[in-house]
């Protein structure tokens, strides 16, 4: 419990009681007129100097008092020191708990920190195991904001791709195994042609002048069709490799609309074909290649002209509309619509009769020109009319 004494300045020292007051004189510390007489000069004092004054280890705090700014006594509190320690034990015990409780939080927090960080890791290290074992489907599956979250996005994205790149991969293959399946087809046919009639014009078994002649007449035909196979190969070849460069100039489409009608005139002659063609009465710009804009038209001519009846019409129109739309239409044989999807791939050909010497390689020759100029060829076809229409858009300078 603390004590409270009151002195004054002859070093008289009272203690109030609870029923009356206790003046002491004698047993005062060595050094108790010194302190009083600091506190009379206006000081804050402490000392430890009362303990056997008091009875007890105890601090003593003294201060003075004041009465119209001057100092008529000192007041003397003494608090036992078991109390402080008490307090102090208290403050370290509340301490202690305080920090428990504290590296008990950080710790949980860390732990979900710790999982909230390494758990995506662990996400993005089994998809990348996937990813390395050619699983090109797996994802990470982390959502977050984060730079974490950003990297699995990336990780996604690149999965994605290879995965994308993969399926391209096999469809090459596949149409690389179609392509030399195919090329082996139309191959085996001349060539199983031209070295029968030479086996029968070696071991002389035709001797008769018109029969010979009708071998040779026959294998002409045989070697001009394989020669038109290898063009086509090689053709579809070079339109194919992107660093095949195009010559690339300022092309008047009306020109070239031209110049194919009249190459393909004679042709359409031999069937009583007429050919007809509506261009601007101004110049149509675009950037291209001239010889490969024309050899595409010259193959939708040729089709043209091999699908339309005896003495039937080709009209080819050149329009602008959003760009240049040239139109070549026949009003033969129509192609069936099952077909349509298909009739620029590679060896597609029509069962018809007309089609027999077809290589099956100008319809995907022609979508290839028109792919290197950023054009668009489509076809449209009933039972008695067929349109092929070809886009050329926004064509910029190379």
């Amino acid at each position: 419990m603390n004590t409270i004494l009151i002195a004054d300045e002859q070093l008289h020292i009272y203690s109030r009681g609870h029923d009356h007051d206790v003046q002491y004189c004698d047993q005062l510390p060595e050094n108790a007129e010194e302190i009083v007489t600091q506190i009379f000069s206006g000081e804050l004092v402490y000392s430890e100097a009362f303990s056997d004054f008091v009875g007890c280890s105890s601090m003593t705090a003294g201060a003075p008092i004041y009465q119209e700014g001057t100092v008529i006594g000192a007041v003397l509190v003494h608090s036992p020191v078991s109390g402080i320690d008490d307090v102090v034990k208290q403050g370290m015990m509340a301490l202690m708990i305080g920090c428990g409780a504290a590296m008990a939080a950080s710790g949980a927090v860390s732990a979900a920190l710790a999982y909230h960080f390494t758990r995506p890791l662990y996400q993005m290290k089994s998809a990348a195991s996937e990813l390395a074992g050619g699983n090109y489907a797996a994802q990470t599956g982390v959502c977050s904001k984060d730079e974490i979250g950003q990297l699995a996005e990336t990780m996604d994205m690149l999965a994605h791709h290879l995965e994308a790149a993969q399926k391209e991969q096999e469809n090459f293959d596949r149409m690389r195994d179609s392509f030399v399946a195919n090329v082996s087809h139309e191959l085996r046919t001349p060539v199983a042609v031209l070295r029968g009639y030479l086996e029968l014009l070696k071991d002389r078994a035709v001797t008769e002048p018109a029969a010979v002649g009708e071998y040779y007449e026959q294998m002409l035909l045989e070697s001009r069709h394989m020669e038109r196979l290898v063009n086509d190969l090689l053709d579809l070849s070079r339109l194919q490799d992107i660093g095949f460069q195009l010559t690339m100039e300022e092309v008047d489409l009306c020109c070239v609309v031209s110049d194919a009608v009249r190459a393909i005139r004679r042709t359409a002659q031999s069937k009583s074909v007429t050919v007809v063609f509506d261009v601007p009465d101004f110049e149509c710009i675009v950037t291209g290649d001239y010889g490969r804009i024309r050899q595409m038209l010259i193959i939708l001519l040729d089709n043209a002209v091999k699908f339309s009846y005896e003495n039937g019409q080709i009209e080819v129109v050149l329009t602008c509309e959003d760009g240049y739309v040239i139109r070549v239409t026949d009003h033969g044989m129509g192609i069936p619509k099952e077909q349509l999807p298909y009739i620029f791939e590679r060896f597609h050909k029509s069962d018809a009769k007309e089609n027999k010497n077809g290589s099956g390689l100008g319809l995907a020759i022609a979508s290839e020109i028109a792919k290197r100029h950023q054009a668009v060829i489509h076809a449209e076809s009933t039972e008695s009319e067929t349109t092929f229409r070809i886009c050329f858009f926004h064509v910029e300078s190379v």
